[in-house]
């Protein structure tokens, strides 16, 4: 697991991203929101929102081999995000930062977007199991909770 580290100061920009990226690919095709997709979220301001809140960076670990190719970024037992850049999804580099949360922090659960098939698949293959919780986030995203089946 030597390709990961904490996220530092020089990784904004890449970490921004690789979230904006996956939330326009992962979310954009169940909620069609043109102007939410493709001018509220972006970059720059993702990246500003990390560069002012030591929390989010603090909380954040990378995958870099070179090129930082996912993220993921932990809150007390939760992963809050976990995110590859889809160039590189399907090389074991999501299983690996979150086998390095659990190991290292004892995360024990996670909210899913309720559309999301290939990653809740994703997540039962790395032994976590749907709870039947249901959270609206922002007032219009349907996400499930998926806590680890042994803990």
């Amino acid at each position: 697991m030597s390709n990961i580290r904490k996220a530092n100061i020089s990784d904004i920009s890449r970490i921004a991203e690789i979230i904006v990226v996956n939330y326009r690919n992962n979310f954009y095709p169940f909620f069609k929101n043109d102007e939410f997709y493709f001018g509220e979220l972006n970059v720059i301001d993702l990246a500003k929102e990390y560069s002012e809140n030591d929390e989010n960076l603090k909380n954040t670990y990378v995958y870099d081999d070179k090129v930082v190719k996912g993220l993921i970024r932990i809150k007390g037992t939760e992963i809050e995000k976990l995110f590859i850049e889809p160039a590189f999804q399907s090389q074991g580099i999501g299983a690996k930062l979150l086998h390095f949360a659990i190991d290292n922090f004892g995360t024990d659960f996670l909210w899913v977007l309720e559309y999301n098939k290939r990653g809740i698949a994703f997540y039962e293959r790395n032994g976590f199991k749907l709870t039947g919780e249901k959270m609206i986030e922002d007032e219009w995203v349907p996400l499930l909770k998926m806590s680890l089946e042994n803990a």
